[in-house]
């Protein structure tokens, strides 16, 4: 999920508080509200979260049209019958769709997406390499609002299991400032505020926080939020934070993760990070 030096698998834990951590903090609720995980079982023939798609080499790619063409990467796009989409097909949800190639490891993204007879449409596309640091042109939204990759910031039940994750894991608040902090290429508020958070803001689980009472699948992810934190990316719900839609989510786990309380995190300035405003490398 992109090179090991970038963005997603900084180190953030020695990073300073960021000056606006109590104004942010606030303006989500936090002292009040709990994290709440967007995936996990739930009963239905649709996995509840957002599904990842590995197309196998060969896969063709099909033009898609946008309705953000602007700020869309115009190119083909690995859709077919196999392409899973958030929520399932018609589902009048984000529908995201999360393409990986196989061969080429190569990321698409698309949200809204959707296939008639007439082809495939989607709101917005965005096309990554996975081996590369570079990010989208300044200004441009993604399949997210940040204009950020959704993969790398999803929490992916086969790492817990493996007792290992090693990124930050994306979330959404339901205001937000009309501004950006790299990476973060984009806004979506109308709102110039500096108290609320701006895309891209990042948060820690603090280090006092204890996690020994918790299962170890819980303190896998815990310590990821410590190491790694939470990263602003769409406006949404406050404090849910997204996973993969695996079916083998297990129950318990997510009961656990809803008793997060989200006063025990706080907003860490990133600036330190940057090494080229065009680059997603981070020192």
């Amino acid at each position: 999920m992109f090179p090991a030096d970038n963005y997603w698998h900084a180190d953030i834990r020695s990073l300073p508080v960021n000056a606006h951590n109590a104004a942010w903090m606030s303006a989500m609720g936090s002292a009040s509200r709990k994290l709440h995980p967007d995936f996990g079982p739930s009963g239905g023939a649709v996995p509840y979260g957002i599904p990842i798609t590995v197309a196998p080499a060969g896969t063709p790619r099909v033009a898609v049209a946008f309705d953000y063409a602007d700020e869309s990467d115009k190119i083909p796009y690995p859709l077919g019958a196999a392409t899973k989409i958030e929520g399932g097909a018609n589902s009048g949800g984000d529908m995201h769709a999360i393409v990986v190639t196989a061969d080429t490891c190569e990321l698409f993204e698309t949200w809204n997406t959707n296939q008639s007879a007439s082809g495939w449409t989607a709101g917005s596309g965005a096309h990554w390499s996975l081996s590369s640091d570079a990010l989208r042109p300044n200004t441009w939204t993604s399949a997210d609002a940040a204009g950020l990759p959704i993969l790398p910031g999803l929490l992916r039940w086969s790492e817990v299991a493996a007792g290992h994750v090693d990124h930050a894991i994306r979330f959404t608040t339901n205001s937000t400032d009309d501004s950006y902090l790299w990476p973060a290429r984009h806004a979506a508020s109308s709102s110039h505020n500096a108290n609320l958070p701006p895309m891209g803001a990042r948060f820690r689980l603090r280090a006092d926080f204890a996690i020994g009472g918790f299962s170890p699948q819980a303190q896998t992810v815990l310590r990821a939020m410590q190491t790694y934190g939470l990263v602003l990316a769409d406006n949404g719900s406050p404090w849910y934070f997204q996973g993969d839609a695996d079916p083998a989510w297990p129950d318990a786990l997510i009961s656990q993760l809803k008793n997060i309380p989200a006063s025990a995190f706080e907003a860490v300035d990133t600036s330190g990070l940057e090494i080229s405003a065009g680059s997603g490398a981070a020192r």
